[in-house]
């Protein structure tokens, strides 16, 4: 298929909690410069859950616009792509697919590896309107991302949503082939059955990202992938949005080329705007780092962006996009800053309760508090099932 007319991404929405802790808040509790955040590791604030709130009402609050925009007629695939699952046989999308009221006639399925399976997801979906072009996907990565209390991954948490509609004939990206692929049994990340919080392994998790960078980029320019020179921008899965200046600099020294910090800048700076007030939302992330870049005010019609996709563990992939004529008028840029913006600051003490909060597993009856003023929620669990609802 020409790159001119290959399937890609036609909508993109992004959704939030209803709370927000700023690292000033966290810094001070624990007797810090908030400069070690806010430098640092490059975060202003993370968004935390309200407890009627999680994967599925985030994900639905995401998706929800982009129905309303394009209608469900063409949509017979609902990928959702979590490391927070609800369910651990129930996909997440299908509380999604009854929220948003869409048809029956539709396959459903969850998606897992790590931060990487929001990609996994796109590549899904476009191999499947590769097939049937009358068809669409709708594509939703969304996770809340969890470590215990002092930890070291205490201040990247963060948590959200992004719906994707991909399209034959997108308004927004297409996706070019080929990807550059990598895959490495480590252990850098993980998170047991038995465990509500991530395990994470520091310095081995930095440089398994590295690693990842040169294997995909390795692969890519293997099988034909655009030179280094003709990308515009770079949109890097984002832990922490230091990490994508990171990870584009070890590439641009790897390949020889001048990594100073006005070209880091030019390259990935508008990338990190949303993740930096979001915090890490695992799948979500570097699709985030897409919103951003398309919302901010810079012309990138035409342009070549590359996506460079990590998921501990480990599984990346590298892949190019071309942003389209007239992407400006389908963005929701109004609707990502509301989101962001409309998210109530809480105290550490507040922070805690909701970080601690869990349900009974006894099977009764366990409503909620209606915390949230999105437009689902999470009403409460009863006989061991999540029970949802419109607000």
């Amino acid at each position: 298929m020409p790159e001119d007319s290959a399937p890609g991404i036609h909508d993109l929405s992004i959704a939030t909690t209803e709370f927000v802790l700023t690292h000033e808040t966290l810094a001070a509790h624990q007797g810090i410069d908030p400069a070690k955040y806010h430098r640092g590791i490059g975060q202003v604030a993370m968004s935390v859950p309200a407890a009627d709130e999680d994967i599925v009402t985030m994900g639905a609050a995401a998706a929800a616009p982009v129905i309303a925009r394009h209608g469900a007629d063409r949509i017979r695939t609902v990928v959702f792509a979590t490391e927070s699952s609800v369910d651990q046989a129930k996909a997440a999308g299908v509380h999604v697919h009854s929220l948003l009221g869409l048809s029956s006639a539709t396959r459903v399925v969850e998606l897992k590896q790590a931060c990487y399976g929001g990609t996994a997801a796109l590549q899904f979906a476009l191999g499947l309107v590769h097939r049937d072009p009358a068809e669409q996907v709708l594509v939703i990565a969304g996770d809340v991302s969890k470590y215990e209390l002092g930890s070291h991954g205490e201040a990247t948490q963060g948590a959200a949503a992004v719906a994707l509609l991909i399209s034959a004939d997108p308004a927004l990206v297409r996706v070019e082939n080929p990807s550059g692929l990598f895959t490495a049994d480590i252990m850098d990340f993980w998170r047991p059955n038995y465990l509500s919080t991530a395990l994470v392994s520091k310095s081995e998790s930095v440089a398994a990202y590295l690693q990842a960078v040169e294997g995909t980029w390795k692969d890519y320019t293997e099988r034909g992938g655009r030179p280094l020179s003709e990308f515009g921008a770079f949109c890097y899965h984002q832990p922490f949005t230091k990490m994508a200046y990171k990870a584009h600099r070890h590439l641009l020294d790897h390949c020889g080329h001048d990594s100073a910090e006005s070209t880091l800048a030019a390259a990935i700076g508008n990338t990190t705007a949303y993740n930096a007030e979001l915090g890490n939302s695992y799948t979500a992330s570097l699709y985030l780092g897409l919103a951003a870049l398309l919302d901010a005010p810079e012309d990138l019609t035409g342009q070549a962006i590359g996506f460079l996709s990590y998921g501990s563990g480990c599984v990346a992939e590298f892949f190019a996009g071309t942003v389209v004529r007239g992407y400006r008028a389908h963005l929701r840029s109004d609707a990502h800053r509301e989101a962001i913006g409309r998210r109530r600051e809480i105290d550490y003490a507040t922070y805690r309760e909701l970080h601690e909060f869990a349900f009974p597993v006894d099977g009764g009856d366990h409503p909620v508090l209606r915390e949230t003023t999105g437009p689902y929620r999470l009403a409460g669990l009863s006989g061991h099932k999540r029970v949802y609802e419109p607000r």
